[in-house]
């Protein structure tokens, strides 16, 4: 998901993957199945089949790792801030974990063709030293939206199509 909000001074944009289900659903979701889980393991269990009890538990464990594991990558943000003379770009996980600043009249934009008609073009933003990839989480209509927003911003330094190399 694409988002922008401009000021009398800067634009910033936030792009952040699409969230199919919040944190609080997926502790409902565990809930839902570790009750039926837990009913039929304890049921096994008074019958003699205690070892079932272990399997139970790692298996909802496991569930439970993954979905947080999901919604920890849903949690990521790229925060890009264009202002007169600076652009801004901020990466991380509920908090920013890497930043960059380049100097607006030096920065450029740099999209490559899409690698299948299913994604988006891949973008990076660089200057002389440096160069950041953007949206690389974002579906193909918001890496276009992403695209428009930074060519109004930025200058397109390189456009090019994507080369297959056969070895």
């Amino acid at each position: 998901m694409v988002s922008s909000a401009r000021t009398a001074t800067q634009l910033m944009i936030i792009a952040r993957p699409d969230q199919s289900a919040t944190w609080r659903t997926n502790v409902l979701l565990l809930l839902a199945l570790a009750v039926p889980v837990l009913v039929i393991s304890v049921a096994f269990a008074v019958l003699g089949a205690w070892l079932i009890l272990p399997f139970a538990g790692l298996e909802l464990l496991a569930l439970a790792a993954a979905l947080y594991h999901v919604s920890w990558k849903q949690q990521c943000r790229h925060v890009i801030t264009v202002s007169a003379d600076s652009v801004w770009i901020a990466k991380g996980n509920y908090a920013p974990r890497q930043r960059w600043r380049f100097p607006r009249h030096s920065t450029g934009l740099t999209i490559t063709a899409q690698q299948h008609p299913w994604y988006g073009p891949e973008l990076k933003v660089h200057d002389r030293h440096e160069s950041v990839t953007l949206g690389e989480f974002l579906n193909r209509e918001d890496s276009l939206k992403l695209m428009e927003l930074l060519q109004q911003e930025i200058r397109v330094h390189s456009h090019s199509a994507r080369t297959l190399r056969a070895f």
